[in-house]
């Protein structure tokens, strides 16, 4: 399950691209555009060449190209016509297929020179929210449909840490300009989906705040100490997976307990799981999020 994968199933196109397994049968059997082998039981399977040729493809055609024109482009001629369109044109989608492609081979050349190309014209910031995040957003459905395994999620997942781990500590050379506050971010007992926390920490150290960055699985009696240090504390977790929806509302209030929260003192939180609080259980010493963009704005 964890080896490189080398062959496709059409379904595990439809997902890696995107596009209908009903309209790749169709380009494949109108146009010849793809050639798959067989199984012993007569199932189709597609190499990785045939998936970098397809998701090539798909890049034209978004771009404008009919698939009767890419059709009459030579195989060898299509990565050079691609590059061709990627220079007028934005690298996004190509740049998302070149991080698939990464993921599913395990190839970290390739993922560094993708993301290279990208900030040769982008800041760090850009390429977060124009590509990792449409790629982040993508992984779920990848995993559920068996087309990735656990393996390649962390592989592609724990590069993008980097990057944010790197873009942040460039900030952080900086002193914190603004005063008023100090954060303390946190992901509560059991939740170690990261990725979303590391980013916010990244977008309060660009607003020029100090930040205290505790990452996974903290126990709330952990938290306590920092009362005896700073005023004005801004704890803030991201809430994905834990507490769930039947513990939720007593986290909060454990939290409260525990922490004893000053009158200067809040809990801010992102994250699904908060959709399931208590609104009777929201007092002004806690601020819910929907999105980054909005707890960004409300810096």
């Amino acid at each position: 399950m964890n080896n490189v994968k080398k062959y496709f199933s059409i379904r595990d196109l439809e997902n890696l691209s995107g596009i209908k397994a009903h309209t790749i049968r169709i380009w494949e059997k109108r146009y010849n555009l793809l050639s798959p082998e067989r199984t012993d039981t007569n199932i189709r399977i597609y190499s990785l060449a045939s998936l970098q040729k397809l998701l090539n493809i798909i890049l034209l055609y978004n771009n404008g190209y009919k698939i009767s024109k890419i059709a009459k482009i030579d195989e060898e001629e299509l990565p050079s016509v691609v590059r061709e369109i990627i220079a007028k044109n934005s690298m996004k989608s190509h740049a998302i297929n070149a991080f698939k492609l990464s993921m599913i081979n395990f190839d970290f050349s390739l993922f560094q020179n993708t993301y290279n190309s990208l900030l040769a014209t982008r800041s760090f910031r850009e390429i977060f929210w124009e590509v990792f995040m449409p790629l982040l957003g993508e992984l779920g459905l990848l995993w559920q449909t068996d087309t990735i395994s656990p393996a390649h999620e962390h592989f592609i997942t724990n590069l993008i840490k980097q990057k944010i781990y790197t873009a942040t500590e460039k900030l952080q050379v900086i002193e914190p300009t603004r005063q008023d506050k100090v954060f303390v971010l946190y992901l509560p007992e059991n939740e170690i989906h990261e990725i979303g926390l590391l980013f916010v920490n990244y977008e309060v150290v660009l607003k020029g705040y100090k930040t205290i960055y505790l990452g996974q699985t903290m126990p709330i009696e952990s938290l306590v100490d920092f009362q005896k240090f700073y005023d004005n504390i801004h704890f803030l977790s991201y809430f994905t997976v834990e507490p769930n929806k039947d513990r939720i509302d007593k986290y909060i209030e454990e939290f409260r307990q525990e922490i004893n929260v000053k009158a200067d003192s809040k809990l801010w939180i992102l994250g699904r799981q908060t959709e399931h609080l208590d609104q009777n259980n929201i007092s002004s010493d806690i601020r819910i999020f929907g999105t980054i963009e909005e707890l960004s704005k409300a810096l």
